[in-house]
């Protein structure tokens, strides 16, 4: 497997576990936030301590790696207890600029053009997630959009049949017509 091949892989997975969080959003307590907080910070500090065990570059990968991991971890956190869309895609940009973050430290590795290379591929891989999770955000405010568009002519149908009507009915009519379409 190219290196190429494992960044993609690895931005792939980062987005779609971006998308099965997207049903356990809003699914924690305050509680249980800031006690996935206060993990995530204690997890950093146990891989960073273990970090400084190693030398050279294996370090800066360590340390890149533990930064990214608690990072995700708290972006992660944040969308499970808000359930926000701008979360989400914060979420999948974390993971994205992580990613390529850890990728290019492990570029460090290569020398000349070969290191040119391996921190472009990094680049557009990070750019590509990006992209995707913003076309997800723009496809999911253009579905809210027509969910919309919808519920406004369902209820001008309604209303104008309420317009057949007169007095208690017709005010019975009108009332059900806006608690049905939210107006």
């Amino acid at each position: 497997m190219s290196k190429t091949t494992t960044i993609q892989a690895a931005v792939l997975a980062a987005c779609l576990s971006a998308v099965s969080y997207a049903n356990a959003a809003g699914m924690i307590t305050k509680a249980d936030y800031r006690a996935g907080k206060d993990a995530a910070t204690a997890t950093y500090k146990a891989d960073k301590e273990a970090c400084d065990k190693l030398g050279d570059n294996a370090k800066d990968v360590c340390m890149a790696e533990a930064k990214a991991k608690e990072k995700v971890a708290k972006a992660e956190l944040e969308y499970k207890y808000t359930g926000k869309a701008g979360d989400r895609k914060h979420l999948a940009d974390v993971k994205a600029e992580t990613a390529y973050e850890v990728a290019k430290e492990k570029c460090d590795d290569k020398a000349g053009n070969d290191k040119d290379v391996c921190v472009k591929e990094a680049k557009a891989v990070e750019t590509k997630a990006k992209a995707d999770a913003k076309l997800n955000k723009e496809v999911g405010d253009a579905s809210k959009d027509a969910v919309d568009d919808k519920m406004d002519a369902n209820y001008k149908v309604a209303k104008e049949k309420c317009d057949a009507l007169s007095g208690d009915a017709k005010s019975s009519c009108m009332d059900n017509a806006k608690m049905h379409y939210k107006k």
